[in-house]
C-alpha cells in the first residue's frame, strides 16, 4: 500500500513507524510552508489580543522567535526522518494550490495520513484511493477541533484521547479507525502556567500518538479494521480558547491546587 505523509513538521516519529511496516510504501512527506492562515498585521493584533489581551500579545511577540525555531526543528526532524528511510520530500507553499495537488496525484498513493496540519479541503483529502486519515488529539466525537489538552483541563477531565480517523468534509468527524485514552494529571510544578504544562504533556504524547497511527495504517493495510462512524449529537467542535476562558482556567486550577489536587 502506497502511503504520503501531509505534515507541518514534527512528523519524524510516525515516519519512523511507518517505514518500519510491512507492505507499506513511504511514497512521500509533503511539507506545507504556510503554517498560519494570511492576516494583516491589523488583523493579527487584534486577533491576538482577542485570544491573549495585552499583556499576553506583548509576552508573544518576545516569544515569537522561540516558536519560529521550534516549527523550523519539527521540519528539519521530519526532513531528516525521511532522508534515513529513502521517503522523498515535496515542499509546497498550501496544499490546495492547483501545483500541490498535481503533486499529490502523481504519488499515486492509496491512503494519505495527515498529521498536524491545518484543515485539509476534500479536494486533497479525497485524492488517494482510499482516502486520508488524520490523528486528532481528542477524544471524538466528545473533544473535537482543539486545542488538545486544553479544553480538557477547562473542563477538569482526567484523561486525554487519542483518535485515529477519517477525514470528512467537517472537522474530525470522519469515520474512526483507532482510539486510545492517556491520564491527565495537572503536573503541580507548572503552577498556573498552563501553556507550558500543555507543551510538555503533548510532547510526552509523539510516541504514542505515532505508534497509534501506525497501528491504524498496518490495519486498513491488512483491511483489518472496523469503521466506527460518529454520532456527533455527542460532544462538540471546540475553538481557540479566548482571554476571558484562559482566564478561568487559570482560576480553575488555582482552586484546585490549594485544595492539593491535579
Amino acid at each position: 500500500m502506497r502511503v504520503v505523509l501531509l505534515t507541518h513538521g514534527g512528523a519524524d516519529l510516525v515516519i519512523e513507524r511507518l517505514s518500519g511496516l510491512a507492505g507499506i510504501e513511504m511514497a512521500g512527506v509533503f511539507v506545507e510552508s504556510v503554517a498560519a492562515p494570511i492576516r494583516t498585521p491589523i488583523e493579527k493584533l487584534k486577533r491576538s489580543i482577542k485570544y491573549n489581551g495585552l499583556a499576553g500579545t506583548a509576552a508573544k511577540l518576545i516569544r515569537r522567535g522561540g516558536r519560529s525555531n521550534a516549527t523550523a526543528e519539527g521540519r528539519d526532524l521530519t526532513r531528516d526522518a525521511a532522508a534515513r528511510f529513502g521517503v522523498p520530500v515535496v515542499d509546497v507553499e498550501n496544499y490546495h494550490t492547483d501545483n500541490s495537488i498535481s503533486l499529490l496525484r502523481s504519488a499515486r498513493a492509496d491512503l494519505a495520513v495527515i498529521f498536524g496540519t491545518n484543515i485539509i479541503k476534500e479536494s486533497v483529502f479525497s485524492i488517494p484511493i482510499l482516502g486520508s486519515i488524520n490523528l486528532h488529539q481528542g477524544l471524538a466525537p466528545l473533544y473535537r477541533g482543539g486545542p488538545p489538552v486544553f479544553w480538557e483541563l477547562f473542563n477538569g477531565e482526567d484523561e486525554v484521547g487519542l483518535t485515529v480517523h477519517f477525514v470528512a468534509g467537517k472537522v474530525d468527524t470522519g469515520d474512526i479507525v483507532l482510539q486510545s485514552r492517556v491520564p491527565l494529571h495537572y503536573n503541580p510544578v507548572f503552577q498556573l502556567d498552563f501553556e507550558s504544562f500543555i507543551d510538555d504533556f503533548r510532547s510526552r504524547l509523539r510516541e504514542h500518538s505515532a505508534r497509534l497511527v501506525a497501528d491504524a495504517v498496518g490495519a486498513i493495510a491488512a483491511n483489518d479494521f472496523q469503521r466506527s462512524p460518529q454520532d456527533i449529537t455527542q460532544g462538540k467542535r471546540y475553538r481557540l480558547p479566548t482571554k476571558r476562558e484562559k482566564d478561568e482556567l487559570r482560576r480553575r486550577l488555582k482552586e484546585r491546587l490549594s485544595r492539593g489536587g491535579r
